[in-house]
């Protein structure tokens, strides 16, 4: 690929204008950022169930709350025993598969054969979990608080070509949760920072991602610049 000298210049503004474009986008994102750590540094800071109970009585608005969660009505299944959150259990199936493999000799020709493998592959899943969950001694609704991630538990073979694997996400846990208290109650759906105070939370909640933007925004730059160099552009030396 010849790169002509007004390919170069033709490049250079390209450049120039996807620059102008990305610092106009990261002003906004700047400015949005601003505003979301207003609303984190001005923030309550809660960590008593007093303070909590109070807050959504009164709707104070946006808290930090750190305390414990709790599965009011723990689950398992009764193969792995212990007490959970959320218990998932997912079927493999042990199973034949064939593929084509190509191989060369050591005269140089080539040949092919079938070749046969097994692999554990997914069949099916089922979940439970707690209807209620208490979080710093107030009750509510399990779908108030998204759960925390589930962990792998155990596996258990049934058969020479069926097995399960089991997960779950702790009965109880701690951290700290980001949300609005209004009329007596959070936010749906409130993620937790499990394992999180709030001085890291709020830390966590005010990171800049800027430089994430400027790193894919100067790939995408790349990019065009190579596109608009591979293509035929012999329109820029007519004269």
């Amino acid at each position: 690929m010849e790169i002509t000298k007004r390919e170069i210049g033709a490049s250079v503004t390209i450049v120039a204008v996807m620059m102008i474009i990305g610092f106009l986008v990261a002003g906004r994102i700047e400015a949005w950022q601003i505003k979301k750590n207003a609303e984190y540094y001005t923030a309550l800071q809660i960590t008593s169930p007093e303070q909590f109970q109070y807050g959504m009585d009164t709707s104070v608005g946006n808290a930090f709350v750190y305390g414990v969660l709790r599965a009011v009505d723990p689950v398992t299944y009764p193969e792995i025993g212990g007490a959970y959150l959320y218990a998932e259990k997912e079927e493999e199936h042990y199973n034949r598969h064939t593929r084509t493999v190509t191989e060369t000799d050591s005269q140089g020709k080539t040949h092919t054969r079938t070749e046969v493998y097994w692999t554990w592959d997914y069949y099916d899943s089922w979940n439970i979990y707690s209807q209620r969950i208490n979080f710093l001694d107030v009750e509510m609704d399990y779908r108030k608080i998204t759960r925390p991630s589930a962990q792998y538990i155990d596996t258990i073979q049934t058969s020479a070509h069926v097995r399960f694997n089991y997960y779950g996400a702790p009965a109880e846990c701690e951290g700290t949760i980001y949300t609005d208290l209004r009329d007596g109650t959070i936010s749906d759906n409130t993620q937790m920072l499990v394992n999180t105070g709030i001085e890291d939370a709020v830390k966590e909640k005010t990171r800049s991602y800027t430089w994430m933007f400027w790193i894919l925004w100067m790939i995408l730059t790349g990019a065009a610049v190579y596109g608009f160099c591979y293509l035929d552009n012999d329109w820029l030396n007519l004269d």
